[in-house]
């Protein structure tokens, strides 16, 4: 079928494929190329993503309930499945990190040993400024993804995209 590639090749395509069309949705590449929406992320250019452990999670996500509304998306076998609201309060219990959510928000267990790589990515979605946190598993798929939230007129809220930020230049250690 497809032929695995090395990384600094993939990090090319993915760069030719931007260049070519910058509203390319990570999943179009992938497909496009035979591998993972991970393994795409994680080969954006520089200026679009930074990549960090998968050890951080807990801690990422521990710090997310504060930032207010966020847009939690699960993609499973073609779906989509879209959470529109705080990220809840999480605690380790029986091997999993249990989401806690309030009434209409996101509840769930999280398998987080499974993430072995984050990327913090800040790349035009749909026309518009968009950042995302991303959870990716060994095989380059995707766990789960944190959209920063947008008001009712569709503009992202400031103090997310500044705790964004910060986030990025945090010493999370860095792949």
């Amino acid at each position: 079928m497809f032929e695995k590639i090395s990384f600094d090749a993939l990090k090319s395509q993915v760069a030719e494929q931007l260049a070519a069309d910058p509203k390319l949705h990570a999943m179009a590449i992938a497909e496009e190329l035979g591998v993972t929406e991970g393994e795409v992320v994680m080969a954006y250019p520089e200026e679009l993503v930074v990549t960090v452990a998968g050890e951080k999670a807990k801690q990422i996500l521990e710090d997310l309930p504060s930032w207010g509304p966020v847009t939690t998306i699960v993609h499973s076998m073609g779906s989509i499945f879209e959470v529109k609201a705080p990220f809840p309060k999480g605690k380790e219990a029986r091997g999993y990190y249990n989401l806690m959510g309030k009434a209409g928000e996101l509840h769930g267990h999280l398998r987080l040993d499974l993430v072995t790589d984050i990327a913090l990515v800040s790349k035009p979605f749909m026309g518009q400024e968009s950042y995302f946190i991303g959870f990716f598993a060994q095989d380059g798929q995707c766990v789960f993804k944190v959209y920063l939230g947008r008001d009712k007129q569709r503009q992202l809220f400031p103090e997310q995209i500044e705790k964004f930020k910060q986030l990025k230049q945090q010493n999370l250690g860095e792949k």
